[in-house]
C-alpha cells in the first residue's frame, strides 16, 4: 500500500475508507489513455486514490467502488455513485438490464463483483439500490457553459472513433465566440489527437501559445501586422486545443487553468496597443479620434467589460452573464472579445486599412460593452423580483428540445456510439 487512502464520510457518520476496483480492462485506449488510466485520473479527483489491483488484498472496512473498465462513463455518474453507498448502475441492453458500476461496503462486494462479471442483476444483494440514466437529469456544466445528458457507452475496437469523437466534443465549450465554435473543431481535434499520441501535454501547448502571443505583439509594434496577424491566428488555435487536450487526457489542473487564463484575460488589448503603433499611418476617418483615443476607449471597455462580468458572477449569480438567456449566448458568439476582433483586423488588413479596422474595434468594443452593461442591470432588477435566476441551458433538455435553433447551435445531441 503506497500511502493512506482518502477518507469518507458516510450518510449514517461513519468514517470509511474509499477503494475502487475495475472490472474487465478491453484494452483500447481512447486518446491514448487505457480505461485504467482514465479511471484512475477521473476517480482521484472523486476520493477514491486507492486502487485495487487484487480484489482479495480488500479490507473488511470501509466502500469500494466496482466499474467496468469496458465502459465509458460520464464523470458525472462516477459522482453521483461516489456520493452513495450500495448502489448499483445499470444500464439496458437488448432490453436486458447490466451492471456495470457500483459503490457498496466492502462486505457486499464479492456478491456484487460476482453480478458485475456476469452481467446478472438478478446476483444483487437486496440491499442495493438500483440506478440508470434515466434517474439523472440532464447535466448543466458551468465550466463548460453547456447542457449535455449523461452516458454510458460500451468500449468497443468498432466504436473507439466514435467514443473519441464523443470525448472531445464534450470537452468543448457550449457558448463560445465563433471561430473556436465553427473554425477550430475539426483543425482542433487534429492536433489534440497528434499532442496525446506523443506525450505532448496542455502546458506544452499553453507555453507555446504565450511564445505566439509575446511574438505577435512584438511583430504588430514593429509594423510587421501581417506576419504578426499570422502568429496571433496560431495563438488563437492553440488555446483551444491545450483546453480540450487538458480535458480529454484528464490532465487539467490548477496552475495550468491559471497559466492559460492569465495569458487570455492580460494580452488582447496589448496588442491593440501594439497593432496600432505598428501603423504607418492613422487617419482616423470613422471615429475623427487621435490614435491614443481609440486606445484609452478599447483599454477601458474591456476593463469595464471584463469585470461586469467578473461581478455578475458575484452579485447575481454563479454561471456567466453569457449563460443567461439565448440572447446572451448568440451574443458571446461576436462580442468583442480577441478572436471576433481578429475577424475585424484581418479584414481591415486585406482591405489596406488597419488603421479603420481598430478604430472598429474600438466602436465594437463600446457596444459590446453598454450591451453586458445593460444585461447586468435587467440581471440584477430580475434578481430583485424573482429571486435566483436560472441559467436557460438548466431549463432545456438537449435531447428533447432539439426542435429548437438555440438548442441545435449550443448544445450536444445525445451522446450515442453503439
Amino acid at each position: 500500500m503506497k500511502g493512506l487512502p482518502r477518507l469518507y464520510v458516510s450518510h449514517d457518520g461513519y468514517v470509511m475508507n474509499k477503494y475502487w476496483y475495475m472490472i474487465r480492462n478491453p484494452g483500447i485506449r481512447l486518446w491514448n489513455l487505457s480505461s485504467e488510466d482514465r479511471l484512475r485520473r477521473v476517480l482521484k479527483g472523486l476520493g477514491f486514490e486507492y486502487f485495487l489491483q487484487d480484489i482479495q488484498a480488500l479490507p473488511s472496512t470501509g466502500s469500494i467502488l466496482l466499474v467496468r473498465g469496458d465502459y465509458l462513463f460520464d464523470e458525472r455518474i462516477l459522482q453521483v455513485l461516489g456520493n452513495e453507498q450500495n448502489v448499483i448502475f445499470r444500464v439496458t441492453r437488448n432490453n436486458q438490464s447490466i451492471p456495470v458500476a457500483a459503490h457498496v461496503h466492502t462486505s457486499l462486494a464479492p456478491v456484487v463483483l460476482d453480478a458485475l462479471t456476469h452481467e446478472q442483476a438478478s446476483l444483487l444483494p437486496e440491499e442495493c439500490r438500483m440506478m440508470g440514466l434515466e434517474d439523472l437529469s440532464s447535466g448543466f456544466s458551468k465550466r463548460l457553459k453547456k447542457s449535455n445528458a449523461p452516458y454510458v457507452l460500451p468500449i468497443r475496437s468498432d466504436n473507439q472513433g466514435k467514443l473519441e469523437e464523443l470525448l472531445f466534443s464534450g470537452s468543448y465549450k457550449g457558448v463560445t465566440d465563433l471561430v473556436t465554435k465553427f473554425l477550430w473543431p475539426v483543425p482542433a481535434k487534429w492536433v489534440t489527437h497528434f499532442c496525446a499520441n506523443h506525450g505532448i501535454r496542455p502546458n506544452h501547448v499553453t507555453a507555446l501559445s504565450l511564445i505566439m502571443a509575446v511574438a505577435a505583439g512584438v511583430l504588430f509594434f514593429a509594423g510587421h501586422l501581417w506576419l504578426g496577424l499570422f502568429l496571433g491566428w496560431i495563438m488563437t488555435f492553440l488555446d483551444t486545443v491545450d483546453g480540450k487536450l487538458a480535458r480529454v487526457t484528464i490532465t487539467s489542473s490548477w496552475w495550468g487553468n491559471i497559466f492559460d487564463h492569465g495569458i487570455d484575460l492580460i494580452h488582447p488589448p496589448l496588442w491593440y496597443l501594439a497593432w496600432g503603433m505598428g501603423v504607418a499611418n492613422f487617419t482616423p476617418d470613422w471615429l475623427g479620434v487621435s490614435l491614443e483615443t481609440v486606445i484609452t476607449v478599447i483599454f477601458v471597455g474591456y476593463i469595464v467589460g471584463r469585470l461586469v462580468e467578473g461581478f455578475w458572477h458575484l452579485a447575481i449569480t454563479g454561471f456567466g452573464i453569457f449563460l443567461w438567456r439565448p440572447f446572451d449566448s448568440y451574443f458571446r458568439l461576436v462580442t468583442a472579445r480577441r478572436n471576433p476582433s481578429l475577424i475585424i483586423l484581418s479584414v481591415s488588413l486585406l482591405l489596406g486599412r488597419p488603421d479603420s479596422g481598430l478604430e472598429i474595434v474600438a466602436a465594437w468594443t463600446v457596444v459590446s460593452t453598454v450591451i453586458l452593461l445593460i444585461r447586468f442591470l435587467m440581471g440584477f432588477i430580475e434578481k430583485s423580483k424573482v429571486g435566483a435566476l436560472k441559467s436557460w441551458l438548466a431549463e432545456i433538455d438537449p435531447g428533447k428540445d432539439r426542435g429548437s435553433l438555440s438548442v441545435r447551435v449550443f448544445t450536444n445531441p445525445p451522446a450515442t456510439a453503439e
